[in-house]
C-alpha cells in the first residue's frame, strides 16, 4: 500500500510539472540553408541571442527586425537528439495514462517530415520516442505491464486514408470516419491497429506507411507532403499490484506545409491540394489559440481536429 501512495502522488507531481511548464508549448526549429541557396548567395534571415534560447529575430526585406519568442528556439546546427530532448517529458505521461500530441507545423520545405520522421542513420521524433516508452516499458516490469500498438492515416483532401493497409496485402476498407466512442473519445472505427513489441516493429512500420503516403512536386518542394500525416501510438497499462488499467493515445503528427500558393505555382489537382491543406490548417491554427486562452468553445471543425480533443 505504501509503493502505491508513493508512486501515486509520483506520478501527480510529474505530471503537474508538466501542466506548470504548460499544456501548450511552441518550439521553433530553424533549418540550415540549403544547397541551392546558398548556390545563389543567399544568407541567413535568422538571428539568435546566445544568451536566450527562446527567442529570435528575422531581418525582413524593409531592413527592419521582428522578435519573436517561443518555449524554446532550435539553432540550424541542433541535431534530431536536441529536438527529441525538449520533447521527451511527455513520453512519461502517456505511460502514465495521459492523452499528447506532438505537432510538426511549418512552410512546405521547412523539414517537418525530417524532424518526425528523420532517416534510417538520423532518426526523428517519432523512432525515438517509440523507443523511449520501450525503454521505461523495461524499467517498470515489476509493477507494470504495458501493451504498445501503432496506426499509422493521412487525412489527404480531407479524406482519410489507411496507411498501414494501403501499405499492406490488405484490401482496402470502406470510408474511414470519425467517431465518437461511448467513454466520450475520438476514434476512427476500422483503422488498422498494430501490436509492436520493439524500435525495430516500428520502423518498418514507419517505413512502409510512409511509402504509401500523398507527396507532389511543387517550386518549392521536389517531395511535398500533400496531407496531414498521423502516428497514433496506443498505450495500455495493467499495474501488476492493484489491477488498475490505463490506455492513452499518443498523437505524433507531421502536417502538409502551410503554402502560398501563388509562390509555390501550383494548378490543377495540386492547386486543389493545397486549398485544402490551408484551409484545414487555418482551423487548426483557431482550435490551438481557443485551447490556450481556455474560451469556452473550442471551434473544432469537422476531420482529423477533432481526434485530439
Amino acid at each position: 500500500m505504501k509503493y502505491l501512495e508513493v508512486s501515486s502522488e509520483r506520478k501527480r507531481i510529474y505530471n503537474e510539472l508538466i501542466e506548470i511548464k504548460g499544456n501548450i508549448r511552441v518550439f521553433c526549429r530553424c533549418r540550415p540553408l540549403n544547397s541551392a541557396e546558398m548556390a545563389n548567395g543567399l544568407a541567413s534571415v535568422v538571428e539568435f541571442d546566445p544568451a536566450q534560447d527562446n527567442e529570435l529575430q528575422v531581418n525582413c526585406s524593409d531592413s527592419s527586425k521582428k522578435q519573436f519568442k517561443f518555449d524554446h528556439v532550435f539553432k540550424p546546427e541542433d541535431d534530431q537528439e536536441a529536438v527529441f530532448a525538449q520533447t521527451k517529458p511527455v513520453v512519461v505521461s502517456v505511460l502514465d495514462g495521459y492523452n499528447v500530441c506532438i505537432f510538426a507545423y511549418g512552410q512546405t520545405g521547412t523539414g517537418k517530415t525530417f524532424t518526425m520522421e528523420g532517416t534510417q542513420e538520423n532518426r526523428g521524433v517519432n523512432y525515438r520516442t517509440l523507443e523511449e516508452l520501450f525503454r521505461i516499458s523495461e524499467d517498470r516490469r515489476g509493477t507494470m505491464r504495458y501493451e504498445l500498438s501503432v496506426s499509422m492515416l493521412e487525412v489527404y483532401n480531407e479524406r482519410i486514408r489507411d496507411l498501414l493497409v494501403e501499405s499492406s496485402d490488405e484490401p482496402v476498407k470502406k470510408r474511414l470516419e470519425i467517431k465518437q466512442a461511448a467513454e466520450g473519445t475520438q476514434e476512427v472505427p476500422g483503422l488498422m491497429e498494430v501490436r509492436v513489441f520493439s524500435t525495430e516493429d516500428v520502423w518498418e512500420l514507419l517505413r512502409s506507411g510512409s511509402r504509401a503516403r500523398s507527396v507532389g512536386s511543387t517550386s518549392a518542394n521536389e517531395m511535398s507532403s500533400r496531407s496531414h500525416c498521423l502516428l497514433r501510438v496506443t498505450v495500455r497499462g495493467d499495474n501488476l499490484i492493484n489491477g488498475h488499467k490505463t490506455k492513452s493515445h499518443l498523437w505524433m503528427v507531421d502536417l502538409a506545409g502551410s503554402e502560398r500558393v501563388g509562390r509555390i505555382e501550383v494548378e490543377g489537382e495540386r492547386l486543389k491540394e493545397s486549398q485544402f491543406i490551408n484551409k484545414s490548417l487555418s482551423a487548426l491554427g483557431d482550435v490551438i489559440s481557443a485551447l490556450a486562452s481556455k474560451t469556452a468553445h473550442v471551434p473544432y471543425r469537422s476531420h482529423f481536429l477533432s481526434l485530439f480533443s
